[in-house]
């Protein structure tokens, strides 16, 4: 004899109908589009959230070294008298520095190893002092933003692919990076300088800590870079600055 079916069958699932995956395509193209649109505005504006000029920092870091040559700690306390006084700290700021000067780390990037000092980090502009006694070499990033790397003691070398001579810079001469651009650089001993970037700092933060997560494993260095980067992006979002 015949087994009876049971009644309970579950009823065959149809399959999706093409207007259903076709009207999630647009929703998502558009949806890119929209978010493509948003970040090509965000990026025709950005000049107005600029506060820092390269031409006044290149002439305070050719200041600071005719008052203090050879002296890295003389130049950086020059520059942080000079900024604060441009721009007071108190009532008001334009925008937030950081001016503990005993408040450095290391930085590991590209597989360069240095160490540095954040005086100001904000959505889109950073300015640091950079450097190392013990020389470095290593790759600069592609980054979006654009950066000025000026020489307070010591020498930097860089080059780019096809070029068969090296750049040279040595004190007060600045080291222009356009966004989107790379080099090899090496920085030889006792080579410390002020880097200002601007553009899209929070983009550069990747190259910034990789090395962190694929060589050094050095946790509490990655803890006090996110710890003060954050702390005065927070501080100069909470005085109005981008």
């Amino acid at each position: 004899m015949g087994t009876k079916r049971s009644g309970n069958a579950a009823p065959q699932q149809s399959p999706p109908k093409p207007q259903n995956n076709f009207t999630k395509w647009i929703t998502r193209i558009v949806a890119l589009s929209l978010l493509a649109a948003t970040f090509t505005w965000l990026d025709g504006i950005k000049d107005r959230w600029y506060v820092l000029e390269p031409k006044f920092l290149h002439e305070l870091a050719q200041e600071a070294i005719s008052i203090s040559p050879n002296d890295p700690q003389g130049m950086i306390n020059h520059i942080l008298t000079n900024l604060t006084s441009t721009h007071p700290q108190l009532d008001s700021p334009a925008i937030s520095l950081n001016t503990n000067a005993s408040e450095w780390v290391f930085s590991n990037a590209g597989g360069a190893m240095g160490a540095m000092y954040i005086i100001h980090a904000s959505i889109t502009e950073y300015l640091i002092i950079f450097g190392t006694p013990l020389g470095t070499e290593g790759h600069t990033g592609l980054h979006t933003a654009d950066d000025y790397f000026h020489i307070l003691v010591g020498e930097q070398w860089a080059f780019k692919p096809g070029a068969l001579e090296m750049e040279r810079y040595g004190p007060g001469d600045v080291h222009f990076l356009p966004r989107g651009t790379a080099k090899q650089y090496k920085m030889h001993e006792g080579c410390f300088a002020l880097e200002y970037a601007r553009g899209w700092i929070p983009l550069m933060m990747p190259f910034g800590l990789a090395d962190t997560f694929t060589s050094t494993l050095d946790l509490p260095t990655l803890y006090h870079t996110v710890r003060i980067t954050g702390r005065e992006m927070i501080k100069n979002l909470l005085v109005g600055k981008i």
